[in-house]
């Protein structure tokens, strides 16, 4: 079953209208060093804030188990690159996971969707473990949004998105069951933050959705406050009626 089916293909949407875009194939070896912890920086060491208040920003990882899809790993950059960005700008960074479906369990039942839920929120926790120098995230739960502060010295030094993007990949990459990931950074203004904001939050509604299935929910669809979700998302409904029916 793919859960952000739809998602997906408003993102590929996306790439195809913005055509100018960067494609760098993943290089381990290009990837840029990180801290063993969480790196404060500070506002005057601060070259740059990407997404930060008044600008648009979103994040958001999303997961396939097709094999034909997103097959391929590397990292895509719309917009300016670090290198080129002179002040304050909108900012998002998405994630695509292509997944052997076995990661993720037999969904009829209890225990498969059980796993497949852990394994989501697992991928998505991801970003809460890496620690580019100079490059200081910070992950709003609430709204979706990334802000990111980017340090004098890490500009100095050559930081760019692919290296980055190879940062974020290698994380990604060593986790079993994982075949292909893409890493997507959005800078350029004419993109619809606010879209990318919305589908963030629908990532999240999707994956917790999931959660309450394994909960227990009414059979009645039309007393139901997931109704929209299982409207859009195919299979979900029918992954509720099982549940019900496991007794």
């Amino acid at each position: 079953m793919e859960l952000y089916q739809t998602i997906l293909e408003r993102l590929e949407n996306v790439l195809k209208d913005h055509s100018e875009r960067r494609e760098y194939a993943y290089n381990p070896s290009m990837a840029w060093p990180e801290t063993e912890r969480f790196e404060l920086v500070m506002g005057r060491d601060c070259a740059f804030e990407l997404g930060g208040q008044g600008k648009g920003a979103a994040n958001y990882t999303c997961v396939t188990t097709e094999e034909d899809h997103w097959k391929e790993s590397g990292t895509v950059v719309i917009g300016k690159d670090l290198q080129e960005i002179r002040e304050d700008t909108s900012y998002a960074r998405l994630v695509v996971l292509n997944a052997d479906p076995a990661l993720f369990g037999d969904t009829s039942s209890r225990k498969g969707s059980e796993q497949a839920f852990r394994t989501l929120q697992k991928l998505d926790f991801v970003k809460y473990h890496i620690f580019a120098k100079g490059y200081m995230i910070r992950t709003s739960t609430e709204n979706f949004r990334e802000q990111v502060r980017v340090h004098k010295d890490a500009l100095k030094n050559g930081i760019s998105f692919e290296k980055l993007g190879n940062t974020f990949l290698n994380h990604y990459l060593e986790i079993e069951g994982i075949r292909a990931a893409t890493v997507i950074f959005l800078t350029d203004p004419s993109v619809d933050y606010e879209a990318l904001l919305a589908d963030a939050r629908k990532v999240h509604e999707i994956t917790m959705t999931l959660s309450r299935i394994l909960e227990g929910i009414p059979t009645d669809c039309s007393m139901c406050s997931l109704k929209p979700i299982c409207d859009e998302v195919e299979g979900m409904r029918e992954l509720h009626f099982g549940k019900e029916g496991m007794g």
